[in-house]
């Protein structure tokens, strides 16, 4: 966005020096009297700095109006994202609550016991040794 202000600047800057200096040309080679000739070019110069304040006010209110609108978008961006982090956060809390609950419930119950397996009478064996 600011290379097209850029461009419109430079564009508007060379709109008035073109119309500025095409127009001083015309009157400078017209075939009219030294007093008609400086009257024509103070009442163009007038009239070119009417236009060129009309113009600058009228981008300046476009300015005014973009700068507006970018901070009521902003504006609303923020709050957008500020209620997708409480979302979020909610969210957050049910898992946390949910796995909480899980550990306590893994924590407070009591350990299985395991089958008692019914054990045979172990006979010891005699070993014998070789004794050389």
């Amino acid at each position: 966005m600011s290379d097209n202000n850029g461009d419109f600047g430079s564009f508007l800057s060379g709109f008035l020096v073109g119309g500025l200096v095409g127009g001083v040309v015309a009157l400078l080679l017209a075939p009219q009297s030294g007093e008609d000739t400086r009257v024509l070019i103070k009442d163009k110069s007038v009239e070119l700095r009417d236009k060129t304040v009309s113009s600058l006010e009228e981008a300046y209110a476009r300015a005014e109006q973009a700068a507006v609108d970018a901070r009521a978008r902003a504006d609303e961006l923020a709050k957008e994202a500020q209620l997708r982090a409480e979302e979020l956060r909610q969210r957050g809390q049910v898992v946390l609550e949910e796995q909480r609950a899980k550990l306590e419930k893994a924590v407070t119950k009591p350990p299985e016991e395991p089958e008692a397996k019914e054990e045979k009478p172990k006979t010891a064996k005699k070993k014998t040794t070789k004794k050389d």
